[in-house]
């Protein structure tokens, strides 16, 4: 069971972590896009913060999930240490574009405020993982990466979540500003209540 879990959790980091690449060969109105205003899709500070958020979370999430298996880790330790980096450095820029682009989220404040402040806790705990692993705060480390992990990982279960709550509510506004925080909160609770002793 362990076993199918993982690979679960492989498949859908590959899956949803390549999926930004789609919007580099379809029509500007595939997904999201086609929520967003004329005027929205012409702008572009918010395109920049965009396409930095959707690239480099893409590749966090790509590459995240390797780093909390144990066998890999002790047996690729300087692997582990600049893929680490890797993750730290797109994990950061993604997050600072998604705090920028959160502001626009459709849905209005509600959603907005649930995916600012994903960003915000993302940046945080990724930030913290960074700072321990620097002062050699091992534990306190593998707990902030498992968090920001969680964080990330909301790519997957906001895709997850998003057709189920659209086809139960009947609108897709009033399932985004669900999933604006529902891609996110029980990620970290997960965690919390199973993994971590807390932020």
């Amino acid at each position: 069971m362990k076993n199918i879990l993982w690979a679960l959790f492989g498949f859908f980091a590959l899956a949803i972590g390549a999926y930004p690449g789609i919007y580099f060969v379809v029509d500007r109105k595939f997904g999201l896009l086609s929520s967003k205003s004329p005027e929205l899709l012409d702008n572009l500070a918010w395109n920049i913060g965009f396409y930095t958020h959707i690239v480099a979370g893409g590749i966090a999430l790509l590459i995240g999930w390797t780093q909390f298996s144990p066998r890999l880790r002790n047996r690729f330790l300087n692997t582990h240490r600049n893929v680490g980096k890797i993750y730290v450095a797109t994990a950061l820029l993604s997050g600072l574009a998604g705090f920028f682009i959160g502001f626009f989220a459709t849905g209005g404040p509600i959603a907005a405020a649930g995916f600012v402040g994903l960003a915000l806790v993302w940046l945080y705990t990724t930030f913290q993982a960074y700072r321990h692993i620097r002062h050699g705060q091992i534990a306190a480390h593998e707990q902030m990466m498992l968090y920001s992990y969680a964080a990330c990982f909301a790519a997957v279960t906001l895709r997850i979540w998003l057709p189920l709550l659209s086809m139960a509510m009947q609108d897709f506004v009033s399932a985004y500003r669900v999933v604006a925080w529902l891609c996110w909160v029980p990620n970290l609770l997960f965690i919390r209540l199973f993994y971590a002793k807390g932020l």
